[in-house]
């Protein structure tokens, strides 16, 4: 009898023991990179230097826009869960992505603002379409990878660190080139070619569409009226992303409020729904104060962020209601399913702070670069491409480290991974402050700081990023599997937002370079120490969060044949093994 380990993996062959269909996702994401990338190597600069925002305007306007591009998962997750299928999404997605990238290449005459210059309401334009695309695409294309494999094959880690390799081979090749062209020979030629990147993403999507084995199709039949109506939502999803990227304060606001319903919603969702099979089963009692925590959080978040940030003591008791319900139902009733969505929430919630702190790197640490670093003549933004070079350097090496620590039993969870990775982006920051302080402030900082807080926060992006994906697809029953996904990329808006914040804190114009240089690296000082205590306190909690993830309990949906080890399923087991299955 045949198993679903071989139906997903060799009936359309393999290469490198995976099914073929995870290349074509590994190229067309490669080129969407590619283009996403080197658009953001340039970015902060044609905010500065074309658009002429100063370093806060531009910082906010920066987070806001890669806040959105995390946002908008959530919408383009749901959609395709209930309607369109992730492959129809992600093409959409690709079409619109292009169209965004070149409209970027429409510049106009260098002006501050929005005065006496109509082409930046094409830029906003670009912007918007860029915003909505990335939201129907990035969920998506990484849960077909998911969807290729079992939910316990051991293949599933190592398949999501090549697909992650493909992700960072295009972010180094559109930093380097895009960057280089854009800085060298003007912004549109620079921007142009990320349009030709995401075009050459769009044909091979096309083009591998029966390697695909027909993952990511709709769930029930899609009549034509009810896909074009989808695509229609998403052309006025753009026209509302085109206001908001323009008003980036609303952002921030819309993060508070949509965050605290969204996390609401997943945790009612799991404490009642999948634990009692309906609502209507649930015992009423905690149902209702569930419901009325969630009330008092999501009101309390929109009153903080519209009104006064110091009545933050209403989401805050609201959402200790919750916990307490959710902490009484873990106690009364034991449910596998309900502990790892907890799990993937506390995972979701730990990596917010990581990409504050990472997402640096296109905004603060890219204008640190520029201003601050002996670059030898190299334009700045070519400096993107470092972490990206790592990843394709070191991913290798980190997917074989823990092969080898699994085979062993002593891989580290994944919430010691996160832990791990909070305080290693924590400590680039501070290798860098030492470096600028020891060789003084009125000094161009040696490059060689530049390449080691890329180091560090590579290898903390390896012990985060990849082992998400993975931990939120392993972890999230399949029917709500982009839900999770588009949570997981909810977080990672959070964190871009406040990347904006902390970039925007770190401008100093107008007070001179050692001054300038002062403010930022004080920044950079209090939020590694924080981020080091923040990881330290994940990993001693780290073994409570491995006991709800209930990975001896894992099973896959609809498995033909049992695997064997599939007691010891996900981190014990070493990615990559290919298991048999035990006989009938």
């Amino acid at each position: 009898m045949a198993t679903k380990y071989a139906a997903s993996g060799d009936a359309a062959g393999t290469i490198l023991g995976h099914p073929k269909g995870l290349f074509v996702l590994f190229f067309a994401e490669m080129w969407e990179r590619f283009s996403y990338y080197g658009m953001r190597a340039l970015l902060i600069f044609y905010l500065t230097k074309h658009w002429l925002f100063s370093d806060e305007e531009s910082g906010i306007i920066y987070g806001a826009y890669t806040a959105l591009v995390y946002i908008t998962p959530v919408v383009g997750g749901y959609l395709a869960d209930r309607y369109l299928g992730q492959r129809k999404a992600v093409l959409f997605g690709a079409v619109l992505l292009t169209l965004g990238h070149f409209f970027m290449a429409f510049e106009g005459a260098p002006r501050a603002g929005n005065t006496d210059n109509p082409v930046i309401y094409v830029f906003w334009m670009a912007l918007a379409l860029i915003i909505v695309g990335s939201g129907f695409l990035k969920a998506n294309i990484s849960v077909i990878v998911g969807q290729l494999y079992p939910r316990t094959d051991v293949r599933r880690d190592g398949a999501y660190t090549i697909f992650y390799m493909g992700i960072n081979l295009g972010a180094a090749l559109g930093s380097l080139l895009c960057g280089y062209i854009g800085e060298t020979y003007g912004w549109g030629y620079g921007f142009g070619l990320a349009g030709i990147g995401m075009l050459a993403g769009l044909a091979v999507f096309v083009w591998g569409k029966p390697l695909l084995l027909g993952r990511g199709e709709p769930s029930q039949p899609l009549g034509k009226t009810t896909e074009w109506s989808i695509y229609g939502v998403g052309l006025l999803l753009v026209a509302l992303c085109w206001v908001l990227v323009q008003y980036q304060s609303v952002v921030g606001g819309l993060l508070g409020t949509f965050g605290a319903a969204l996390v609401s919603y997943v945790l009612y969702i799991a404490t009642f729904r999948l634990a009692y099979g309906s609502y209507r089963e649930s015992p009423s009692m905690p149902v209702n104060l569930f419901v009325l925590g969630a009330i008092v959080t999501v009101i309390g978040m929109l009153v903080v962020v519209t009104l006064d940030p110091a009545l933050t003591i209403i989401p805050l008791a609201g959402l200790l209601v919750m916990i307490a319900v959710m902490a009484q139902q873990m106690i009364s009733k034991t449910f596998h399913d309900r502990d790892r969505i907890f799990a993937a929430m506390f995972l979701i919630i730990t990596s917010i702070i990581f990409w504050a702190l990472f997402e640096q790197a296109g905004s603060s640490l890219n204008l640190f670069t520029d201003r601050h670093v002996d670059r030898g003549g190299v334009p700045a933004s070519v400096f993107q491409s470092i972490n990206a070079i790592y990843i394709i350097l070191l991913a290798p090496v980190f997917a074989t480290l823990w092969t080898v620590m699994g085979r062993k039993g002593i891989e580290p969870s994944t919430p010691l991974k996160f832990g791990l990775a909070v305080i290693q982006v924590g400590l680039g920051f501070l290798v860098l402050v030492w470096g600028a302080r020891s060789v003084g402030l009125d000094v161009p900082v040696p490059v060689l700081f530049i390449f080691l807080i890329y180091l560090l926060h590579t290898t903390g992006e390896l012990c985060l990023s990849p082992v998400g994906l993975s931990a939120m697809n392993r972890l999230a029953p399949a029917h709500l599997a982009s839900l999770i996904m588009g949570v997981w990329f909810f977080a990672s808006a959070t964190g871009n937002f406040a990347a904006g914040l902390i970039a925007a804190a770190t401008g100093a114009e107008g007070v001179g370079e050692a001054s300038g240089k002062a403010v930022v690296i004080d920044v950079y000082s209090t939020v590694g120490w924080t981020a080091v205590g923040v990881g330290i306190l994940v990993m001693v909690i780290s073994p409570l969060i491995k006991k709800l993830m209930h990975l001896d309990t894992l099973r896959d949906d609809n498995v033909g044949s049992e695997l064997e080890g599939q007691a010891e399923a996900a981190e014990p087991q070493a990615a990559g093994m290919h298991p048999t299955t035990k006989p009938l």
